[in-house]
């Protein structure tokens, strides 16, 4: 992944002990490079209202994930506020201490970002702040968390992504409201005609089918056991949708996976998605969710954002109590970068439909964090959860796996079930529950905890 970038604007009064003011500017420039961040950064300090209308100036034709407002010194309000005009990105407020001599007040940087704040608040607008020295690990920590968050709203309102079809009948949790989407993430979406891909699949030259085929017998040991008409239907589903991807601009697609694809194409979506949401040859990967389900591809790719890997969208179909153990699957669509290294995935037939091409195995073990963008009472909300996948045997054939979530799992269902919660979860691997927060509250948009991480 990319290093965050954030814009680093330093403010300072000459009034007061410029030299030591420099020295604290410089210290949390180095503390942010060696933490791994990429600075924006204007000329120089801000010290009047004519160097921050020309930083505002500069900042607004910059794109970045945060920014950083380092009081150097006291200064009065009007810097900060001119600095944050137009700002979309976080904004943080950055007070360090300094020691009490019993002399001359050298820096008075906390009544700074004080003064700030209150400016700030009768504005309307949102900020987070540290105190601490320029080298605080904590401050850094949240900078990161909140650099993720910025990056993440940033991107997604830079995302666009298609419905292939509709949902089925009855499906009413994967509708697609296009006006919402926009207005909480920014993301547009394009709906493409199922015979618009059924087209593009008759028409993807054989040699392109071989090569892809080639390349999936390095990962599945039983392809050749398999109807070979239905499987090149499921690569020719592949390449069609990567090819529709790439020509409208498309970041993640939700597909309408039955029943035409089997009862038209004689075989099944399930593998194609797998290997588009997984960057199947190098490529980068397109999340998708199954039944047109628009909200479970944009989780799918918020977590892809945070995390960096593939996300997978999936059901929950089990529960023990008495281990707080839950058993997740669909069909044969996870991506096959979630593979039990221990296991060797195999290709294998749809349960119901007994056609291929979907992938069989085991999740990985360790820590995932699971989400989903759900819609209640006509608005939206994000659902947020942590847990382990364990190391276990299948649950159930096709992709599934079992994981112990942070909460006991009875609390897990009453919630899932009384907060009427969409019958599709996403999970990607790593803990990110903490940015996913402030995601959500930078965006205004509501949260549902399913458990916090430990």
């Amino acid at each position: 992944m990319k290093p965050y970038r954030i814009a680093f604007a330093p403010i300072l009064r000459t009034t007061f002990d410029i030299d030591f003011a420099h020295q604290m500017i410089e210290a949390a420039r180095r503390s942010l490079l060696n933490a791994g961040f990429e600075l924006i950064e204007p000329e120089q300090a801000i010290s009047n209202i004519e160097n921050a209308h020309k930083a505002s100036s500069f900042l607004n034709d910059q794109s970045f994930d945060t920014l950083v407002i380092f009081q150097a010194t006291f200064a009065d309000s009007t810097l900060v506020a001119k600095l944050v005009e137009g700002v979309s990105a976080p904004v943080y407020l950055w007070a360090v201490p300094e020691p009490w001599t019993g002399s001359r007040l050298r820096l008075n940087s906390l009544c700074g970002i004080n003064l700030a704040a209150h400016a700030l608040g009768l504005q309307g607008k949102k900020f987070e702040y540290g105190y601490g020295k320029p080298d605080d690990q904590h401050i850094l920590a949240e900078l990161h968390i909140l650099a993720a968050a910025g990056a993440l709203k940033r991107k997604l309102g830079q995302s666009k992504l298609g419905v292939v079809g509709e949902h089925p009948e009855g499906f009413d949790s994967c509708h697609l409201d296009k006006e919402q989407l926009k207005a909480v993430f920014g993301i547009q979406v394009e709906q493409i005609p199922l015979d618009v891909v059924f087209q593009r699949t008759h028409v993807i030259p054989e040699t392109t089918v071989r090569t892809v085929r080639e390349v999936l017998d390095q990962h599945l040991d039983n392809l050749a056991t398999l109807d070979q008409d239905a499987l090149n239907g499921t690569l020719r589903v592949y390449l069609a949708l990567h090819e529709i991807a790439n020509e409208h601009g498309l970041d993640g697609l939700a597909v309408r996976c039955w029943p035409e694809f089997f009862t038209e194409l004689k075989c099944a979506a399930c593998g194609a998605m797998s290997m588009l949401s997984d960057g199947f040859l190098n490529r980068l990967p397109v999340p998708c969710s199954c039944e047109a389900d628009i909200n479970g591809t944009v989780t799918q790719l918020i977590l892809q954002y945070l995390s960096g890997e593939p996300a997978f969208g999936t059901d929950i179909v089990g529960l023990d109590t008495s281990l707080d153990q839950i058993a997740i699957w669909h069909c044969g669509l996870a991506p096959l970068s979630m593979s039990d290294p221990s296991s060797q995935p195999h290709g294998t037939i749809h349960s119901n439909r007994q056609l291929p091409l979907l992938m069989d195995f085991p999740l990985k073990p360790g820590k995932i964090t699971i989400a989903r963008v759900n819609q209640i009472d006509g608005r939206l909300r994000l659902v947020i959860g942590s847990g382990e996948m364990l190391s276990a045997n299948k649950p159930f054939n096709g992709t599934s796996g079992i994981f112990k979530p942070s909460v006991s799992t009875q609390q897990f269902l009453d919630t899932l079930i009384y907060e009427g919660l969409e019958h599709h979860i996403s999970l990607t691997y790593g803990q990110y529950t903490r940015e996913l927060r402030t995601f959500a509250e930078w965006c205004n948009l509501p949260y549902l905890n399913l458990g916090e991480e430990e």
